[in-house]
């Protein structure tokens, strides 16, 4: 049996200011979530990427051809109404970032990880008061509990947009700290992207390119820099 599989229905797409946000509409009519809820969206930007996502939509409509409409989506269906769970997980990784597990001293891929994780540590230290302390090997170190409290509440400042755009941007890099750098500019997103690669880089040039590994990567490349890119677009006034 042939997976069903919806058809396009409409002409055109439009934009639509209102007092809560931007609407998209076809053909006049606003369009909902999966949930039923108006998408009404934070900035004019990311209205304008929803809507030419289903503009350029053929006859089938392909889900997978519309990151900007189904992480919208996600913002109110799942994220606004799960947001203290949301919040919590996304803390923890605070208490086990990946900038602070390192190999052994004597290891030369110590020497890669300081150079590239150092500097993000000591930016979250300067800009949010959250001092990470770094340990050699896997077994989980205590970090400071009032630390881990300032980084809590940057993410409670945070919409529930914002949150969806962080829940990719750290799940994807193992790194709290990475996710915020990204939101905050800190530094372009490839290089953000690279410096939470450090391990498998290093691994890679030991033992040489694993094909699927090389796939899987490239795939969760692509969505990090979509998060962000979704980020930038959620912004009230972009």
């Amino acid at each position: 049996m042939s997976e069903w599989r919806a058809k396009r229905f409409w002409t055109a797409s439009s934009v639509e200011a209102e007092k809560a946000g931007f609407r998209v509409e076809l053909d006049g009519r606003p369009i909902r979530t999966p949930a039923k809820q108006l998408l009404v969206l934070p900035s004019e930007a990311l209205a304008r990427a929803v809507a030419a996502e289903w503009d350029v939509q053929g006859d089938v409509i392909d889900p997978g051809t519309m990151p900007a409409t189904r992480a919208a989506n996600a913002a109110l269906d799942k994220v606004a109404p799960n947001r203290d769970g949301l919040l919590e997980g996304l803390a923890s990784y605070g208490a086990t970032d990946l900038l602070c597990y390192r190999a052994e001293t004597d290891d030369p891929l110590r020497a890669l990880q300081d150079d590239a994780w150092d500097p993000l540590l000591t930016w979250a230290e300067a800009s949010f008061g959250a001092a990470l302390v770094p340990t050699s090997g896997v077994v989980p170190v205590d970090q400071d509990a009032a630390s881990l409290s300032r980084l809590s509440a940057i993410l409670e400042q945070q919409d529930d947009f914002s949150l969806t755009a962080l829940s990719e941007l750290v799940s994807l890099s193992g790194s709290l700290v990475i996710g915020l750098a990204v939101i905050e500019g800190l530094l372009p997103d490839e290089e953000l992207w690279r410096r939470s690669r450090v391990d498998e880089d290093w691994q890679e040039s030991q033992w040489g390119r694993d094909e699927e590994a090389a796939e899987t990567a490239a795939l969760k490349r692509a969505e990090f820099l979509r998060a962000a890119e979704f980020y930038r677009l959620s912004r009230p006034g972009a």
